[in-house]
């Protein structure tokens, strides 16, 4: 209670001065944020003022501004949640507690990443890449009733680019531990046609940590990743749209801990997916609807040479594995009188293969929803309503075990009201679920003299928040402010049975509970200055985070995660942005110091990144010429994500960019 009290007056203690201040200088301007166009948290253009979730946007300026070159280090930055990052491109992203599955299925994860609305295939955020990215939409909070099995912490839907214009990009650098970078890409607009597209290369060295020591086989061969958005609009309310992604990166270091650094154990990751779709309404705007067809793999294999592993395989492959991915999204909108009611149909498909047992198994999951919502007042109470019903069939084919089938409901409830024109006030229930895996409900294999066996009687891993909520925005200032609780039960844990054979169990549960809180102002707005000025500050704080069964804390959750910063943009060429991460301590099981495996704390880390631009040239007949600079953990913190794994020292980079 103490804890909850403490963090209340703090957070109070920070926002209060600010809302003050912009009540002062902000009786004439317009309203912000609040207008804002988001897409994620009903499947349908909306404002964001008509959201109740508390829904987070990483805008293309953020993008442009950062030091990141894929969605899990932007996330980092944001401090949307704690990260597990380690060497050769693999990051996995917690939301309120919640965390992505790093490996294989991502319907295995609790946080859910989605591009463009539609499953991305993969746990790994290192695996997509920035370049081509518009922006990004976090829903805090499950997303289960749009979206299905995984959207338990959160969402994170990517949105790529769409073309408006008719331009294009080349740029180049380098910097620090060997990195080199190279980029190309363009948009285009003409005749109904658009185009929105970018391919990037890049390849890095091993590394020095904080405090100087060098970290070996932690660079990369070579890592490419490209993105093409294509459509044609056939009449103003009706477009075909086809998005290919691709990630591919080749010999990434895998050095295992520092303390026991491997030196020439190795990994390869791809990802790639390709979607059709078509967006078309009626010409009064009454029905909208939306179809599309997606499909795509996600593969990972980690080699470990004869030469360190004389008991390894022949051929030096350890491991590998594969998850081929397809689905289908249809949905019809109809708008009638103040209320709009959205129905549809999911369907995803996903077939998993592994070096190891069991060796391949299937999952299909179709489901219907339908997303209500209702304005009153004239459009300042928005409320809304969400029902889903998912079915699920799994399959372990290799070795032998069985098929089995499983359902699930899912309900939403949520209202925004807008006091004023810059005052929204929100709350909010619902519920998130993961369901079983096809192993966890089917398997049947011996593996090291063990059995083990599925349990067809496993429910769902399921989850039920309540939150509330204050947004303000105007002229420049933004703000909002997050309470939210969660309850986490049936927790699918790994058990001994009776027999001696292995199985799992719904054991464990456990209550999440905590602030969330943004604040930004753009000082140029109200005092009318050519010049963007604008400090920055978001935090979660959890007050609670316990393990129902222990009492204990969860591990592998911060209680504090934060970043801040300063913006000062011209607008016209120059621009620099300092960010501040700030990620909690956490307690960890210690695999580094092998077994008896002891609990242990992960300590704290605060990692700063400076960045800036400046225009070299520009010329109407040839194009802009653009200088980058970046250092990043510019006060050279010796610092892990995973315990174990340190990341990068300080290190810098430099390039120029050519845009048309």
């Amino acid at each position: 209670m103490q804890k909850t009290i403490q963090a209340i007056a703090a957070l109070l203690v920070l926002a209060a001065p600010a809302v003050v201040l912009a009540e002062m200088v902000l009786e004439q301007a317009e309203t912000g944020a609040l207008d804002e166009v988001v897409v994620s948290a009903s499947r349908l253009v909306e404002y964001k003022k008509e959201v109740s979730a508390n829904l987070t946007v990483i805008t293309s300026e953020d993008l442009e501004q950062s030091t990141s070159r894929n969605i899990g280090d932007i996330l980092a930055e944001k401090g949307i949640g704690h990260v597990q990052k380690y060497p050769g491109n693999l990051t996995s992203i917690a939301i309120r507690g919640f965390r992505t599955d790093t490996h294989g299925n991502d319907l295995q994860g609790h946080v859910l990443v989605l591009l463009d609305g539609r499953r991305a295939g993969t746990g790994n955020v290192a695996k997509i890449l920035t370049k081509n990215i518009e922006r990004i939409e976090v829903i805090r909070g499950p997303g289960a009733v749009q979206y299905g099995s995984a959207g338990m912490g959160g969402v994170v839907n990517i949105i790529t680019k769409q073309g408006t214009e008719n331009g294009m990009f080349a740029e180049a650098g380098g910097g620090s531990f060997g990195e080199r970078e190279t980029s190309i890409g363009g948009t285009f607009m003409q005749q109904g046609v658009d185009f929105a597209g970018s391919l990037t290369y890049r390849t890095v060295d091993d590394y020095d940590i904080g405090d100087g020591d060098s970290f070996k086989n932690t660079g990369v061969n070579y890592e490419t990743g490209g993105s093409v958005n294509f459509g044609y609009s056939f009449s103003p309310q009706n477009r075909l749209g086809l998005i290919v992604t691709y990630f591919d990166v080749d010999e990434a270091g895998n050095p295992g801990y520092l303390s026991a650094n491997d030196l020439d154990d190795s990994s390869d990751k791809t990802n790639y997916s390709v979607d059709l779709n078509y967006n078309g309404q009626s010409a009064s705007g009454q029905y909208l609807w939306f179809a599309r067809y997606f499909f795509g793999k996600d593969e990972n294999s980690w080699l470990d040479p004869v030469d360190s592993d004389p008991g390894g395989w022949d051929d030096g492959l350890l491991s590998e594995n594969a998850t081929d991915q397809q689905g289908v999204q249809a949905q019809i909108t109809g708008v009638f009188a103040g209320t709009t009611i959205t129905t549809g149909f999911d369907w995803l498909d996903y077939e998993v293969k592994n070096s190891w047992t069991p060796e391949k198994t299937t999952y299909s999951n179709p489901a219907l929803f339908v997303l209500g919502k209702s304005a009153f007042f004239d459009q300042r109470l928005v409320t809304n309503i969400g029902l889903r019903y998912d079915w699920y069939e799994v399959e372990v084919l290799k070795p032998a075990g069985r098929d089995e089938n499983q359902s699930h409901f899912t309900p939403k409830f949520g209202a925004a009201f807008m006091v004023t024109d810059s005052l929204k006030i929100r709350a909010q229930y619902g519920m998130g679920f993961m369901m079983p895996s096809a192993n966890q409900l089917a398997a049947d294999y011996t593996n090291w003299g063990t059995r083990t066996v599925g349990n067809s009687n496993l429910d769902p891993e399921e989850s039920t928040t309540y939150e509330t909520g204050v947004d303000y925005s105007q002229a420049g200032f933004n703000s909002s402010l997050t309470y939210f609780h969660t309850d986490f039960e049936d927790k699918i844990t790994k058990v001994t049975l009776t027999s001696g054979d292995s199985s799992w169990d719904n054991i464990g549960d456990a209550t999440i509970a905590g602030f969330e809180m943004e604040l930004s102002y753009d000082l140029g707005v109200p005092f009318q200055w050519d010049w963007e000025i604008r400090p920055y500050f978001g935090v979660t704080l959890l007050t609670r985070y316990e393990d129902e069964e222990t009492g204990d804390d969860m591990l592998y959750v911060s209680e504090t995660n934060f970043s801040a910063g300063l913006v000062a943009s011209d607008g016209d060429g120059i621009s620099c942005r300092l960010n501040v991460a700030y990620a909690g301590s956490q307690d960890v099981t210690d695999y580094e110091s092998g077994w008896p495996y002891q609990t242990v704390t992960l300590s704290s880390s605060t990692v700063a990144d400076l960045s800036g631009s400046f225009r070299l040239l520009e010329n109407e007949q040839f194009g802009t010429l653009t200088l980058r600079n970046e250092i990043r953990n510019l006060f050279d913190e010796d610092y892990a994500y995973v315990k174990g794994y340190f990341m990068p020292g300080r290190s810098f980079f430099m390039g120029l960019r050519w845009d048309y």
